[in-house]
């Protein structure tokens, strides 16, 4: 069984990941009717953590549980508390699963993790801007591979910046291939637009 791994952290921005764990979790417009990659929630401990909209959760498991076997994808979401130290072991589980071949999704404060722990140095990478990652990663050397651009997928890693939580979404299903790219056009370019259009050419993909 494979599964969408989430990260959980005090302080986590509840909309990044809004849109992505809804439609995995859900498999609403999946190519493969009744088939959907159920989502786990990670945390540092088991310990329920609160997010930045007061919501609480109770982490399903530890990092320690995740397996690259098991991995379909590790969303790791932004949040003001990636310095703490507890954290560490999650970065590292990242360079171990991207090392393997598996697969990982960062946004805004999860990228600045990334690049301070040198996982973003020889990669093709974007964040809330080059500045923010100098500003708060002092280790970060990659700015030669800091690209300019709301979102950014280098093989088996996605970045993006705080903004970027649709677009995310957007790449992740691509990359899983979980969505038959029309039903993928005409879901992101309804979300994007609300444009009725493009809902009803949404509907259309699925019939």
């Amino acid at each position: 069984m494979k599964y969408a791994y989430t990260y959980v952290l005090d302080t986590m921005a509840d909309w990044e990941l809004g849109m992505v764990t809804a439609q995995l979790n859900s498999g609403q417009y999946f190519k493969h009717r009744g088939s959907r990659l159920p989502v786990k929630t990670v945390g540092a401990s088991k310990r329920p953590i609160t997010t930045m909209g007061g919501m609480t959760i109770q982490p399903d498991l530890t990092v320690e549980e995740v397996t690259h076997e098991t991995s379909a994808i590790l969303l790791l979401p932004g949040a003001n508390t990636w310095e703490d130290p507890e954290h560490l072991p999650i970065i590292e589980k990242t360079e171990k699963l991207l090392n393997a071949g598996g697969r990982a999704a960062a946004i805004c404060g999860a990228t600045a993790a990334l690049a301070n722990h040198g996982i973003l140095d020889n990669r093709p990478h974007t964040s809330n801007g080059l500045e923010y990652l100098n500003l708060f990663c002092p280790a970060y050397r990659g700015s030669a591979y800091y690209r300019d651009e709301k979102i950014v997928t280098d093989g088996n890693l996605i970045t993006t910046g705080a903004s970027g939580g649709l677009l995310l979404a957007r790449e992740v299903i691509a990359l899983l291939e979980l969505f038959s790219p029309e039903t993928l056009e005409a879901w992101y370019n309804y979300f994007n637009t609300g444009d009725p259009s493009y809902f009803y050419a949404l509907m259309e993909t699925i019939m």
